[in-house]
C-alpha cells in the first residue's frame, strides 16, 4: 500500500513517461495483462492508456495491476499509473524511501 507521499512522487516521475500498454477493443484480456507484466518487470512504473472501455477505466486499471501484483498509482483522464518495485531491492530502479 502506498503512502500518498509515495504516490505523489510516483505520479511526478510518470509525468516524463509515454504510454507502453494500450487497453482498446479487446479489453483487459490476456495479452493487455501480459504486456503490462512485462513493462513492470522492465520499467516498475508505467502508463496505461485507454483506447476504449474508458468509463470502466479505473475499475479495469485496478482489475489488472491486482492481476499484476502492482499498485494502481493514479488515474488521470485516460491514463492510469502503476507500479511495482523490482523483486530484487538491489535492481529496483525507483527508491521510495
Amino acid at each position: 500500500m502506498l503512502t500518498s507521499k509515495q504516490r505523489a512522487r510516483l505520479s511526478a516521475l510518470a509525468n516524463e513517461l509515454h504510454p507502453i500498454v494500450f487497453l482498446g477493443k479487446a479489453g483487459a484480456a490476456d495479452g493487455v495483462y501480459e504486456a503490462l507484466d512485462k513493462a513492470l518487470a522492465d520499467h516498475e512504473l508505467v502508463k496505461l492508456r485507454f483506447v476504449d472501455f474508458k468509463g470502466e477505466r479505473r475499475e479495469l486499471a485496478q482489475q489488472l495491476a491486482d492481476r499484476a501484483g502492482a499498485d494502481l498509482v493514479r488515474v488521470i483522464g485516460h491514463v492510469a499509473i502503476v507500479y511495482r518495485p523490482a523483486p530484487d531491492p538491489a535492481n529496483r530502479k525507483i527508491n521510495l524511501e
